[in-house]
């Protein structure tokens, strides 16, 4: 015997199926969202150091430089928090830090440009997104360094060797962030003599490449971020790493 179809079952069904579907939206929203927060993360990579050959941008006539004292050892270090916002999503770090020595003299000073010398990679720490679910490790590797330019103001010029940072996610999306995939890539911030020395990034830019599956923001080029370091001297903590004429 065959019945006729209970007409409020027949109602029923097509708001199950749209419920379904709004889920489903909802949930890939969610990873793309998520994706963007790890492509943030990557713009920290340029917030402590560059290769060693880094270079500060290009001026019509670079000023002699003298980075004192010669010979010394230096510290880096996040001075609060790093930060890096796009759009709504934010990646913060608390600990960032990376090392390295002023060239000996005569190698400390250059009559018509920048005095560069090599750096540990930076490592980082305490990083959080501002998107729940979602974990990160960050690897770097590389020969990084700094350069640093005489002017009003001085200037640091930071270069991320070739591939020298990645970051990997795992969690609600697993993507893979690479800084510079290409070439080197520089980017610069405002240098203050003082005690300690700082170094201080305003929307700062590096390049990127994102891969990885769905949710992972595979289209972003590029990431920017803020932050501000203290640069001690490690060899003589009386004394302060200073950019002079």
């Amino acid at each position: 015997m065959t019945h006729a179809q209970d007409p409020m079952t027949a109602r029923r069904r097509p708001r199950a199926s749209r419920t379904f579907r709004a889920s489903r939206t909802s949930r890939r929203r969610a990873l793309v969202v998520a994706g963007a927060g790890i492509a943030a993360a990557v713009g920290l990579a340029a917030g402590v150091t560059g290769p060693a050959m880094a270079q500060p941008a290009a001026t019509a006539a670079a000023a002699a430089t003298t980075v004192t004292p010669a010979g010394h050892a230096f510290t880096a270090t996040l001075s609060g928090k790093a930060t890096f916002t796009a759009g709504s999503v934010t990646v913060t770090c608390t600990t960032s830090t990376s090392s390295g020595q002023v060239p000996a003299a005569p190698g400390n000073h250059n009559d018509a440009g920048p005095v560069s010398s090599s750096t540990t990679p930076a490592t980082y720490g305490s990083c959080t997104t501002s998107m729940p679910g979602v974990s990160a490790t960050v690897t770097t590797t590389g020969t990084w360094g700094v350069a640093m330019q005489n002017g009003t103001p001085a200037t640091a010029g930071l270069t991320i060797p070739s591939g020298g940072f990645v970051l990997r996610t795992s969690g609600l999306a697993s993507c893979t962030v690479t800084a510079a995939p290409t070439t080197a890539a520089t980017v610069n911030g405002t240098w203050t003599n003082g005690a300690p020395s700082t170094l201080a990034f305003s929307n700062a830019s590096v390049p990127v490449k994102v891969v990885g599956g769905f949710g992972c923001p595979t289209s972003a080029t590029s990431s920017t971020f803020n932050a501000t370091y203290q640069v001690r001297d490690t060899t003589d903590p009386a004394s302060s790493i200073t950019v002079t004429g």
